[in-house]
């Protein structure tokens, strides 16, 4: 009886073509196609997202420059001269990072409106408060798209319009 040797079902050539092996230019094609698909919903809202992170610098300046306002107000019973709405001319030349800020008193120094305009990539937003607390936003044409409106009753933080 002759015994054979053990050898593998599989020969040479069938181990070198799956070595050789790789990805098609199909499944390279389908790869590039998901990535493009992903890509093109998640840029949009992350910066949309970017956007909306930026507009409370203007919000949380107009709010404490307003509560200086009036605690300047209780002691002189006059906005003209505090040091958000300065002399000569009540000119306010304090910025931020993305917003200009300004300030404007009244003729009797009982009433004020301050004021932030967008710079740079916040250009088109703009953002007011006035002495009795109403607030209001005109976001116009330098904005991106879907940012277009404006507010009389409040400021505007999110794409659409809503407060």
């Amino acid at each position: 009886m002759m015994l054979r040797k053990n050898t593998p079902s599989t020969s040479r050539s069938d181990l070198r073509r799956r070595a050789a092996r790789g990805f098609t230019l199909v499944e390279l094609m389908v790869v590039v196609a998901i990535v493009g698909i992903l890509s093109a919903i998640a840029l949009p809202a992350y910066s949309d997202y970017v956007m909306r992170a930026k507009i409370p610098d203007a919000i949380a300046n107009l709010a404490a420059k307003r509560v200086r306002l009036e605690q300047y107000y209780q002691d002189n019973k006059s906005y003209a001269g505090a040091p958000d709405c300065p002399l000569p001319a009540n000119a306010d030349t304090t910025s931020s990072k993305y917003f200009d800020f300004s300030c404007s008193v009244a003729g009797t120094a009982s009433a004020y409106t301050l004021q932030a305009v967008g710079k740079s990539s916040m250009a088109g937003f703009v953002y007011t408060v006035d002495q009795s607390n109403l607030k209001a936003s005109a976001i116009g044409v330098l904005a991106p798209a879907g940012w277009r409106a404006t507010s009389t009753t409040c400021w505007i933080t999110n794409k659409g319009g809503a407060c």
